[in-house]
């Protein structure tokens, strides 16, 4: 990867490390007119490939784009826990990763409210159910194993994304395997739901932070299809201390002027400590 800003590089990797992208997909908006998704799915695809990651989280994508993506993503699997029969009503946060290069052991989810186990329940002032996906994989290569994590939390409710983002705290209690817990956070670093997360008793480290990156436009990664960010860096990646980020990368890369999303993908090179 090169610096934030840059074009991506296909297949650059440091042999030891692991790629992680978080993507916002965008959901599939019939009022997005020339940027709805089936404009640009091919372009998510070719994203996705060229940048290859070996773990993947998406927010908002419906069955019907999950689908898509796995049928085109042969390198892919596509983890759904337990979900009940397919819901076109529902964004799904989901994982894909590589099985060359892990193996899972164990995923499921579980709704941001305070009936976590029932199907789309919200609470407080959140404008949307949200929800959080897990995977537990086993590093193929050094056995090792991680619980990577990929969430949306709301974008009005300001009382239920600190609500949300403390049953994400809560859940994973301070466990002793490695984390990665990514998404669109919708909030901004400094902010309530990103000190919870991050402070001493979350006790995540966020990427970006970890390698002096700073605060401005050029870290923002919501741009509305136009390409100019707005708003804040509300899409981390945020892992645990027995990782350690080398490289970051927010993705501006757009075809003839065509975004893949209204989000920048946001890219980390981590490797084991």
């Amino acid at each position: 990867m090169r610096r934030p800003g840059a074009r991506s590089r296909a297949g650059e990797r440091n042999e030891s490390s692991m790629r992680v992208m978080t993507f916002n997909l965008r959901f599939d908006n019939e009022q997005d007119a020339a940027d709805g998704w089936v404009y640009r799915r091919r372009l998510v695809v070719e994203l996705i490939l060229k940048l290859n990651p070996s773990i993947l989280g998406t927010q908002e994508g419906t069955p019907a784009q999950l689908h898509y993506l796995q049928s085109e993503l042969s390198d892919y699997r596509m983890l759904t826990g337990t979900r009940p029969a397919d819901d076109e009503a529902c964004q799904y946060p989901t994982i894909f990763y590589q099985p060359k290069a892990f193996r899972c052991l164990e995923n499921d989810e579980l709704w941001l409210s305070s009936t976590p186990l029932v199907h789309r329940s919200k609470d407080w002032d959140s404008a949307f159910p949200r929800m959080m996906s897990y995977g537990l994989l086993e590093d193929l290569e050094l056995g090792r194993e991680l619980l990577v994590m990929v969430t949306h939390l709301d974008h009005i409710g300001r009382t239920a994304r600190l609500a949300q983002a403390r049953i994400i705290r809560d859940w994973w209690g301070g466990r002793r395997v490695a984390g990665i817990l990514m998404g669109d956070f919708n909030d901004a670093p400094g902010s309530e739901v990103h000190r919870l997360l991050t402070d001493d008793r979350g006790g995540w480290i966020d990427s970006w932070v970890a390698l002096g990156r700073g605060e401005g436009v050029e870290s923002m990664t919501h741009h509305d299809f136009r390409g100019n960010a707005e708003k804040c860096r509300m899409d981390w990646v945020l892992h645990t201390r027995q990782l350690r980020s080398l490289d970051a990368c927010i993705v501006r890369d757009h075809f003839d002027g065509r975004y893949p999303s209204d989000h920048f993908p946001y890219v980390v090179e981590l490797d084991w400590c």
